[in-house]
């Protein structure tokens, strides 16, 4: 019991050291004195606030351009503009960039100077959310932690896109135009650190290929897939966070072994085709299954079997505290068995 209370712990603590670091690092911004040394001419088109002096702030300005960065610059600020282009000139001092914001312009693949990102040694959070692009840019620097595509129109993700990209732990591509054809084998190859991969409501049938070993939070909401390949968890076997709602699961798509696997922690399969609740593991805690076509619960093939020198571990059986099973067509009152096997319920929606 302990050691997956340290686990969970650890879990949440990386994922809020992936989710919260931009947050942290904008206090990271060395002497003052030091700063004073730099030349501190600011944009006319911007503002940079003397509290701040590692901050630039153009958004909401309706700019066309982006206007040239002062090397002092590390937090960059450039969305909800009409800016379409990205060239190498306005960025050629600015060596200290760890954040870039141009979510909301107009930015196409096209208008992306080839070497204008890579350049930036420094970068660490790139933003480029609601924009034009068609496919992942390319090429990116090697630091670079964060990849946020979201709102775009990226059916396309050129090889090699990723394959210097090591330092990436967050990479979000939800809400795109991504079809099965977008992924190779070799298509993640190269994000050795990659924790989190948002490809929610895109258009894929199948679960993407060989995905990074190291990926701890999956989410494909919103797709069509219909399946999931025998044994496909084993190449990403720190994965604790799936979610696969509004798909179109079926029992016969699911492996053999259904989401039996001891990493998975929160597990959330609503709006899909399910007739069954499928086999999980004694890890898991919580699960969502509401709006489904579950007419039953059969607590003899759900409930998991704890295996001989796992008791230490499960001394108040398995962990699932939550259960969601309303949307179906279960009929109450719960089953008493349900309870037996599962003592740490601590919610049971039908």
């Amino acid at each position: 019991m302990a050691t997956t209370i340290c686990f969970v712990i650890w879990v949440l603590f990386i994922t809020d050291t992936v989710r919260t670091r931009s947050v942290r690092q904008v206090y990271d911004v060395g002497d003052p004195e030091d700063w004073a040394m730099h030349d501190f001419d600011c944009p006319r088109e911007c503002f940079c606030p003397p509290s701040f002096p590692t901050a630039l702030y153009c958004e909401n300005r309706g700019l066309k351009e982006i206007p040239p960065i002062p090397s002092r610059i590390w937090y960059l600020y450039l969305e909800n503009n009409l800016i379409e282009t990205i060239p190498e000139k306005p960025f050629e001092n600015a060596t200290q960039l760890r954040w870039i914001n141009l979510n909301k312009n107009k930015i196409t693949n096209y208008g992306i100077e080839k070497g204008a990102l890579s350049q930036l040694k420094k970068l660490l959070f790139l933003f480029l959310e609601d924009n034009e692009l068609e496919e992942v840019p390319s090429p990116l620097p090697r630091s670079l932690e964060q990849l946020q595509l979201a709102r775009n129109k990226v059916s396309r993700i050129p090889q090699g896109t990723f394959s210097n990209l090591e330092n990436l732990t967050l990479l979000d591509l939800q809400h795109n135009k991504l079809l099965d054809n977008a992924f190779q084998r070799d298509t993640f190859k190269g994000l050795k650190n990659l924790m989190q991969l948002n490809m929610a409501k895109n258009a894929l049938r199948n679960m993407p290929p060989r995905l990074p070993a190291n990926t701890m939070q999956l989410f494909l909401d919103n797709n069509s897939i219909e399946g999931i390949p025998e044994n496909y968890f084993n190449v990403i076997p720190k994965v604790a966070f799936l979610r696969l709602n509004h798909n179109k699961l079926s029992d016969a798509g699911l492996p053999s072994s259904g989401f039996d696997v001891s990493s998975i922690l929160d597990l959330q399969l609503s709006h899909n085709q399910l007739t069954k609740v499928p086999r999980i593991s004694a890890h898991l805690q919580h699960l969502h299954l509401d709006h489904n076509k579950i007419k039953n619960v059969n607590v003899s093939v759900i409930c998991p079997t704890i295996l001989p020198g796992e008791q230490d571990s499960f001394g108040y059986g398995p962990h699932l505290r939550y259960l969601r099973l309303d949307g179906n067509e279960i009929k109450p009152p719960i089953p008493m068995d349900l309870m037996t096997c599962f003592r740490l319920l601590q919610a049971v929606i039908i």
